[in-house]
């Protein structure tokens, strides 16, 4: 495990203070040490500090200034600018389909909604919505079986973000890939109606759970889009029916359904898929164990629009050919409105 880099309580108090009291803007010696560049932030009294930020939590930032290692409180931070990386050394293949990221950084949930914010999407059948999030840029997404189950007329709802306003797409060509009602799992895949790639997660390959850990959910709970929601993990193992799950007090509501739970690194450690009604703080998420081995066994959920349980649950209403009023208000009265 790599130790949090850490000064003597005497050092770090003088080294905090010696950077707040600096002039106006302060620079990092070596800003490209080690290959790291300089990230800028602001502070909350408006001064500034540019050096590479080492490491982060959702409450402290580490900062290399070259001679020495800073500790800032996030509390002093007003924003941040960050500066331009290679991308993250990514793990994915074309079987497995989903991405997984080497040594994200913790940061805080209002950080990691505005880079991943973008990747959650709103399930839409005749019958309800739910939520889901996109594993590739090709366009496939994950969702719960439940979101989906006996339909196969799907929208989905995409966010992107424009140089100055947020566009809402609406995705009207979505297949369903696979189906597993066993874990509550399924894998469809959108067309972008401009043929863009899609912006995706990161799937953590490798649990790390414990409770106590802060998570955050984002979603469309009744409706209400692009909803986030935070908590702690309250316990990893949670079994219902032959399933683990892990239990969270991040509110899970209808509509909430198939959305990602959140790590603070930015990784998707489940699918929110059940909450307890009139439980207060019982909510449950679909490990990613689960997910992964699902999108790598898809073959043998592989959807199947004959069979009777994943068929048409609605029907298309016939067109109506007499635009007139009803009998029941053709009368006396229909003149005088």
């Amino acid at each position: 495990m790599q130790r949090t880099p850490s000064l003597p309580t005497h050092l770090a108090a003088f080294t905090i203070a010696a950077v707040l009291a600096a002039p106006t803007t302060l620079a990092a010696d070596q800003p490209a040490k080690d290959g790291l560049v300089g990230d800028t932030l602001v502070l909350t009294d408006g001064r500034s500090i540019t050096a590479p930020i080492l490491k982060e939590t959702a409450e402290t930032l580490w900062l290399d200034l070259g001679h020495s290692v800073v500790e800032i409180p996030r509390s002093r931070v007003d924003s941040i600018v960050r500066a331009r990386r290679d991308e993250l050394a990514t793990e994915a293949s074309a079987k497995d389909l989903f991405h997984v990221a080497l040594d994200l950084p913790e940061r805080a949930p209002r950080e990691q909604a505005e880079r991943f914010g973008d990747a959650v999407i709103k399930v839409s059948t005749p019958s309800g919505l739910g939520s889901g999030f996109i594993i590739s840029p090709d366009g496939y997404a994950i969702t719960n079986a439940h979101v989906i189950q006996k339909e196969s007329r799907l929208k989905c709802t995409v966010w992107e973000k424009g140089e100055k306003e947020l566009r809402r797409i609406l995705v009207e060509d979505v297949e369903i890939i696979a189906v597993n009602n066993h874990t509550d799992l399924a894998l469809i895949k959108m067309k972008h109606p401009d043929g863009k790639p899609f912006r995706h997660v990161y799937i953590q390959s490798r649990e790390e759970l414990a409770a106590g850990q802060s998570v955050f959910a984002i979603g469309n709970p009744l409706g209400l889009e692009r909803t986030l929601s935070r908590g702690v993990i309250s316990t990893t193992q949670r079994s219902f029916e032959g399933l683990t799950f892990i239990q969270t007090d991040t509110q899970i509501n209808p509509g909430n359904s198939g959305g990602p739970l959140f790590n603070d690194r930015g990784e998707v450690i489940g699918v929110t898929n059940m909450g307890i009604p009139f439980g207060e703080g019982l909510n449950f998420a679909i490990p990613a164990r689960y997910i992964i081995d699902f999108i790598r066994n898809r073959d043998a959920f592989a959807y199947d629009k004959e069979n009777p349980n994943s068929g048409f649950s609605y029907a298309p209403p016939p067109a109506r050919t007499n635009f007139g009023p009803t009998p029941g208000l053709d009368d006396s009265t229909a003149g005088n409105r």
